[in-house]
C-alpha cells in the first residue's frame, strides 16, 4: 500500500465531514488506507463516519487520549510506505496526495514533507514553514521582531517568513496539520513522543527526522485549505499554557541545559505575556460597547440634569444631592445596560428593536424600583424618563455610526439581509440555495453561478465562475458558497486566492450535508460557521430560554404544595423544579434526546410532544417535532408546551 492517512478527531464534526469528502477525491487513484481516531468526541461524528463514509478505519476512543497518542494508534497498525498525519479542519485539492507522493518518491532523502496553507480566506498561512525554536528564535517571536522584521534572516526565523513562499525549500519544522512522512524514517526515528498530549509534538518529530539525517521539505505545488484551530480555541488561556508547556518539554528534551533554562524562562515569561493579554483582550472584547454606553449615558444624563435642576426644579438655586448622581443613576444605568443585554442588545447582529425594548424594560424595572423607594430616595420620575429617552437616542445612534464606519461585527441586520452566490451546477445549487432558505438567515439574494461553462438567466444561473468579479461588483455579494460536488478544492482555493482582497466570505457544502462550513481567516480562529437547523443554539436563545426556565421555577416553587397534585407523578415535582433551577435540566427538550442532527440542549422535563398528549406520535412525527423545535425556537413555544403537558412536569427524566 502507497498511503496511509491518519485523522485525529475531537468534536470537529461538520469540519471532519468535509475533510473526508476531500479526501476522498483526492485518492481516487492511490492505493490508501484512511483512519479516522476519534478521542472520544460528543458530537456525533463517530456516527457521521460509520454512516457516510463505511470505508474509513475508524478509531473509536473512550477518552481523550491526546493528539500523539491517537496518532500512534493508527500508525502502528497502517500498512503504507508513506504516513500523512491530516488535520480534520482542512480541505485537500485533488491532485495534492499524488504530488506530495510523487515528490517523496523522487527526494529519498525526504524523511517529512510540509505543504502550502491557506485560511478560509484563501491567504497562505506562515506556519507552512517553520524553524527551529530555538532561544533566540523564541525571543524574536515572543517580542515581536520577526513580525516588524519579516524579511530578515536573524529576525523572521521562526516562519521563515524570508523564504519564498511560492517555492520549494529545506525547513526544520512541519506543521502537524499536513505532515507526509515516509514510514522507513518512523521504524527509524520511533513514533510521535507521546509525553506532547497536544501541540509540539510536531515540533519534536520534525527535529527528530532531521537529527536522523533525513530532510524535511517544504513543498508549496501542493495546498490544503486549515482551518486553524478548529478543535481547540487558540484565543483561550488554556491553549496559551499547553502549548508554551509543550515547548518546556521540547527544550528539556532536546537542548543542552544551559539552553534549555534559557528557553524556559523565556517561555515562561511568553506565557504571562500571552496569557495576560488574552485575558485583558478577552475583558476588553466583552465590555469595552457597554464602558462606552455606560459613559455616554452618564455624561449625557448630567447634561439633562444640569437642565432640569437650573430651570424646572430648582429655579432659585440648589442642586440634586450627591447620592444621586454617585450612586443612583450608575444604579440606573447598570438596570438598563443589564436590561439591553438579557433582550439580545449586545448580540451580532445589532437590532436596533431590541436595544430600544432593552431600555424601555429597564425603563419600567426602575420606575418600579423607584416606587418602592422611600420618599428621600425619590428624586425624579422625569429625570428617569429623560435618560431613558437619551439612552435610546445615544445607543442607537452610536450604533448607526459604527455600522456606517464600516466595523462589520456592527452591521445593521448584518446576517439578515446578505447577498449570496451558489457556485454549483443547478441541481446541487439548488439544494444549497433549498438549504440557505430553511434557515432563519433570510437571505435577501441567492444567485446561482456555473462552475463551468457559460450559463445564462433562462437556465436558472446569472453567470459563470470566469465572471465572478463581474458578479461580486453588480450584484453586491457579501458570501460565496462553494458546492464541493461540483467544483474541485483546487478550483476553490484558486478562487479564494483570486478574491483574498475583496471584502466577500466563503464557505463550502459538502455534497449530501446539511451544513455549510468555513472560517474566515487566522484572526478569526475557531468561529465555525454551520448553516443548519441550529436556532435554538443561537446564544441569545440558549440565554432566553435559560431565563424563561429559571422564571418558571421562581413561579412554580412557592406554589409547588398546590401545584404538585395537579401533575399525574406528585412526587417528581419539586425535584423537577430543583433540577432545572440549578441548570441539570430545561423544561422542555426533545422528545428523542439520543439524536445526533439535532444541536445540544440539556435533557428535557418535557418535550413537543406533550402538546398532543391525547395523541398517540410516531417517531417520524415526533422526530418532525423536535426538528421545527429546534429550527424556530422561541420562548413562546416552551410557554405553549408547558402549558399543554402541565400534568407531566413530575415525570421521572
Amino acid at each position: 500500500m502507497k498511503l496511509s492517512i491518519v485523522i485525529v478527531n475531537y468534536n470537529v464534526k461538520y469540519f471532519l465531514e468535509q475533510c473526508l469528502h476531500s479526501v476522498e477525491k483526492a485518492m481516487s487513484s492511490i492505493d490508501a488506507e484512511v483512519f479516522v481516531v476519534d478521542n472520544n468526541s460528543v458530537d456525533g461524528s463517530n456516527e457521521m463516519v460509520k454512516a457516510k463514509f463505511p470505508w474509513v478505519k475508524l478509531i473509536a476512543n473512550t477518552n481523550n487520549v491526546g493528539f500523539s497518542r491517537a496518532n500512534n494508534q493508527a500508525i502502528k497498525i497502517s500498512s503504507g510506505e508513506y504516513v500523512l498525519l491530516l488535520n480534520p479542519d482542512t480541505v485537500v485539492e485533488h491532485d495534492t496526495l499524488t504530488k506530495c507522493i510523487r515528490f517523496m518518491d523522487d527526494h529519498s532523502d525526504a524523511g517529512g514533507l510540509g505543504i502550502k496553507m491557506v485560511d478560509g480566506k484563501g491567504k497562505f498561512l506562515p506556519e507552512s514553514k517553520r524553524g527551529l525554536p530555538t532561544p533566540n528564535v523564541a525571543f524574536y517571536k515572543i517580542f515581536g521582531l520577526s513580525y516588524l522584521f519579516p524579511k530578515s534572516k536573524l529576525f523572521g526565523k521562526y516562519h521563515l517568513s524570508y523564504l519564498d513562499n511560492d517555492k520549494i525549500h529545506e525547513v526544520e519544522i512541519l506543521s502537524g496539520a499536513f505532515m507526509m512522512l515516509r514510514k522507513e524514517t518512523l521504524d527509524k526515528i520511533g513514533l510521535l513522543d507521546e509525553t506532547f498530549f497536544m501541540y509540539g509534538e510536531d515540533i519534536d518529530l520534525s527535529y527528530r527526522i532531521i537529527k536522523a539525517g533525513y530532510i524535511n521539505y517544504y513543498f508549496p505545488e501542493a495546498r490544503i485549505i486549515h482551518y486553524k484551530g478548529e478543535s481547540t480555541k487558540k484565543s483561550s488561556i488554556n491553549y496559551v499554557f499547553v502549548f508554551y508547556n509543550a515547548m518546556i518539554i521540547f527544550a528539556n528534551k532536546h537542548f543542552s541545559e544551559k539552553n534549555a533554562k534559557l528557553f524556559s524562562i523565556l517561555i515562561h515569561l511568553a506565557i504571562y505575556l500571552r496569557a495576560g493579554i488574552a485575558i485583558l483582550t478577552r475583558v476588553f472584547r466583552k465590555l469595552i460597547i457597554p464602558l462606552i454606553d455606560a459613559v455616554v449615558i452618564y455624561l449625557g444624563t448630567l447634561l439633562i440634569v444640569d437642565y432640569w435642576e437650573s430651570n424646572v426644579i430648582y429655579t432659585i438655586g440648589g442642586h440634586y444631592p450627591p447620592l444621586f448622581l454617585s450612586v443612583i443613576l450608575p444604579l440606573y444605568i447598570i438596570i438598563w445596560l443589564f436590561a439591553v443585554f438579557i433582550t439580545g442588545g449586545y448580540d451580532k447582529p445589532v437590532k436596533i428593536r431590541k436595544i430600544i425594548a432593552g431600555i424601555l424594560a429597564g425603563s419600567i424595572a426602575i420606575l418600579v424600583f423607584y416606587a418602592l423607594l422611600p420618599s428621600h430616595f425619590r428624586f425624579s420620575r422625569a429625570i428617569i424618563l429623560l435618560a431613558g429617552t437619551w439612552s435610546i437616542f445615544s445607543l442607537t445612534s452610536l450604533r448607526i455610526f459604527l455600522h456606517f464606519a464600516g466595523f462589520k461585527d456592527f452591521k445593521l441586520g448584518y446576517n439578515a439581509n446578505k447577498r449570496f452566490v451558489i457556485i454549483g451546477e443547478s441541481e446541487e445549487g439548488n439544494r444549497v440555495a433549498d438549504l440557505l432558505h430553511k434557515t432563519l438567515i433570510s437571505p435577501s439574494f441567492i444567485g446561482l453561478v456555473s462552475a463551468t461553462g457559460s450559463k445564462n438567466n433562462s437556465e436558472g444561473f446569472i453567470g459563470s465562475l470566469d465572471q465572478i468579479n463581474e458578479i461580486i461588483a453588480i450584484y453586491k455579494i457579501d458570501e460565496i458558497i462553494f458546492c464541493a460536488h461540483d467544483i474541485p478544492a483546487q478550483k476553490i482555493i484558486d478562487t479564494m486566492t483570486e478574491l483574498q482582497d475583496t471584502e466577500v466570505d466563503y464557505k463550502i457544502a459538502p455534497p449530501e450535508s446539511l451544513s455549510i462550513i468555513g472560517s474566515n481567516s487566522i484572526s478569526t480562529t475557531g468561529n465555525l460557521y454551520v448553516i443548519d437547523i441550529n436556532s435554538i443554539s443561537k446564544s441569545n436563545n440558549l440565554r432566553n430560554k435559560r431565563l424563561f426556565d429559571v422564571g418558571v421555577c421562581l413561579v412554580l416553587l412557592p406554589l409547588s404544595p398546590l401545584l404538585m397534585f395537579a401533575t399525574k407523578h406528585p412526587a417528581g415535582f419539586i425535584p423537577n423544579i430543583l433540577k432545572v433551577l440549578f441548570g441539570f435540566c430545561t423544561w422542555v427538550g426533545y422528545s428523542n434526546q439520543t439524536d445526533i442532527s439535532l444541536p445540544k440542549i440539556k435533557r428535557g422535563i418535557l418535550n413537543p410532544t406533550d402538546v398532543f398528549s391525547t395523541r398517540e406520535i410516531n417517531l417520524e412525527t415526533s422526530a418532525r417535532l423536535n426538528m421545527l423545535y429546534s429550527r424556530d425556537y422561541k420562548t413562546g413555544t416552551d410557554l405553549n408546551i408547558i402549558w399543554q403537558g402541565f400534568r407531566h412536569l413530575g415525570r421521572k427524566v
